[in-house]
């Protein structure tokens, strides 16, 4: 389906004539032949459909409200009439349903999604929406005012047919006199030429009184049963608040596990370079004072060789130990929530391999999950470089700019990155989306290769 500046318009038409896709636009483009378009059918058999639908609805609200008051008086009311408030939601599904013979782009459903909820947490919802009430109110007016028009129409429709055939039935019927409106007989097939003349022009003006009513539904049906601004609006703020806790659990659960590897292995691992040490200790004291004699010899070796695994043993623990410091900063670095991005990001740039010209200007702290997601997406790109690039050097540029944090890195590097071929700028990238951020990754073969993020500094 293509979209041209006429309005909407089918697939499948030819170059430059553009196929109406509603009644309104069928109507406008070409109003003499409209009667002779496949809309006119279409229009009376979406009124036809409302002048049977709406009698039926007005019985069921109609009982639902009697039904509904006569119980409250007992106290047992009240199931009833939330049935009542209730049933604009199905007649709105049938609705929707029914305009797909004069709309062929349907509406979509106002209602929130609210997969796995229970029925009492559905009905407080949908209580809750507007969208319930509206649906309510234009199944009172589907029922009264539009069943009203439909059947109108409908009596038009059927006697304007009777008059078209009046020649037939008055010839089937002779040589007796037909009555085709009272005080008023016709004696033959010629004489009801004129009432046939007359039925031709009521379905002429059936096919634009039709349309109208048709359009003038599609209409009502799109203000009340469509989706609205401030709908979508709770949904969207509901979305955010959503996302806001999602990041504010993976920095809950970010903070226990730097907590744990702090308190816990990391204190364990200083205790055992501790009593390797004192364990050491005693055995050099040990061997200094050993005897001269064949048996102490041997058990000086031993000794010796025990202080070597000792020392060896104690070596390995310090250097678990400063990886697991590194892991640790690495998870969250202190100097990023002492001393907000712009120190963090000079610290990380002090240690590379490849000279890094740090430039970010901040004039405020901002909130920690953007400063998170900004610190990881610069180490990740700093470190990307390192491994890949074979760049000599690298920048970083940070601004606020417009309300959002807009981070820079380029290196110049030999370029050809691809951000799928590994899971780290992946990861990045579905963080950024938590906050409604932005990653951009351009590395053209032969450099340079540049990362942008923009992050809104709300955080949300």
């Amino acid at each position: 389906m293509s979209e041209g500046s006429g309005g909407r318009t089918s697939a499948g038409t030819s170059e430059g004539e553009q196929q109406p896709t509603s009644v309104g636009e069928a109507l406008r483009a070409n109003p003499l032949r409209f009667p002779f378009t496949r809309w006119v059918p279409r229009c009376w058999a979406y009124l036809l459909g409302g002048a049977l639908f709406g009698p039926v609805l007005l019985a069921v609200l109609a009982a639902l409200l009697v039904l509904g008051a006569g119980l409250s008086v007992v106290g047992v009311g009240l199931p009833v009439l939330l049935a009542l408030a209730l049933a604009g939601i199905p007649a709105a599904a049938v609705a929707r349903w029914r305009l797909r013979l004069v709309e062929p782009f349907p509406l979509s459903d106002p209602h929130r999604s609210l997969p796995g909820a229970g029925r009492r947490a559905r009905i407080r919802t949908r209580l809750r929406e507007r969208a319930t009430w509206r649906e309510l109110a234009h199944a009172v007016l589907v029922s009264t005012v539009l069943a009203a028009a439909s059947l109108g129409f409908t009596a038009l429709l059927v006697f304007s047919g009777l008059y078209v055939i009046s020649p037939l039935v008055v010839w089937a019927l002779a040589p007796e006199t037909v009555m085709l409106v009272p005080g008023h007989a016709v004696p033959g097939p010629l004489a009801a030429l004129p009432f046939a003349a007359a039925g031709l022009a009521g379905l002429l003006l059936c096919a634009y009184v039709g349309a109208l009513l048709a359009c003038a539904e599609v209409a009502l049906a799109r203000f009340l049963l469509g989706p609205r601004e401030d709908d979508l609006g709770r949904q969207v703020l509901e979305l955010t608040r959503s996302r806001a806790r999602l990041a504010d659990a993976f920095e809950a659960e970010r903070r226990r596990i730097e907590r744990d590897l702090h308190d816990g292995a990391q204190q364990q691992l200083v205790a055992l370079s501790m009593t390797l040490g004192l364990a050491e200790y005693e055995l050099r004291g040990q061997e200094g004072a050993g005897g001269g004699g064949r048996e102490a010899r041997g058990e000086g070796a031993r000794d010796a060789r025990a202080a070597e695994l000792v020392t060896r043993a104690r070596g390995e623990a310090r250097q678990a130990l400063e990886q697991l410091r590194e892991l640790v900063r690495g998870i969250h670095p202190q100097v990023l929530t002492d001393h907000g991005l712009a120190a963090a990001v000079d610290e990380v740039a002090q240690r590379h391999p490849i000279p890094v010209a740090t430039d970010i200007e901040l004039p405020e702290r901002l909130p920690a999950p953007v400063e998170t997601t900004a610190y990881f997406t610069v180490t990740e790109a700093l470190t990307n470089a390192a491994k890949h690039s074979g760049a000599t050097a690298i920048t970083v540029h940070g601004r606020l700019a417009g309300g959002r944090l807009v981070v820079q890195v380029t290196d110049d590097g030999r370029g050809g990155a691809d951000p799928a071929a590994g899971a780290g700028l992946a990861g990045l990238a579905d963080r950024v989306a938590l906050l409604r951020g932005r990653l951009m990754v351009t590395s053209p073969t032969g450099g340079p290769t540049t990362l942008r993020l923009e992050v809104p500094c709300s955080g949300s």
